[in-house]
């Protein structure tokens, strides 16, 4: 069993360039041992419900330190008979391709 989670998110109000605290939050998000993989949109992170939402709780009170405003994003995709989902779906729109 496991869940997908895509997570997006950035402060507001600190310029053009969010890169550095986007990277902060991949950098929680890797310390977790979770697989996840990063796009230009977001991350997705893989794991058991409690052990993914602990992950992005984390990133947004990083954030929270030295940011007056977050957008955040959250879209998550649960199976019960899943694993491996993060390759796994991927490898499978590729094998129709």
């Amino acid at each position: 069993m496991s869940v997908i989670v895509e997570l997006s998110i950035f402060p507001m109000g600190k310029g053009v360039s969010v890169s550095p605290y986007v990277a902060r939050a991949v950098k929680i998000i890797q310390g977790s041992g979770l697989p996840y993989e990063s796009n230009p949109m977001g991350t997705c992170i893989e794991g058991q419900w409690p052990e993914v939402v602990k992950v992005v709780d984390q990133c947004f009170k990083d954030l929270q330190n030295d940011c007056d405003r977050i957008y955040l994003t959250i879209k998550a995709d649960y199976r019960k008979d899943r694993s491996n989902g993060l390759s796994g779906k991927m490898a499978s729109v590729e094998s129709q391709l």
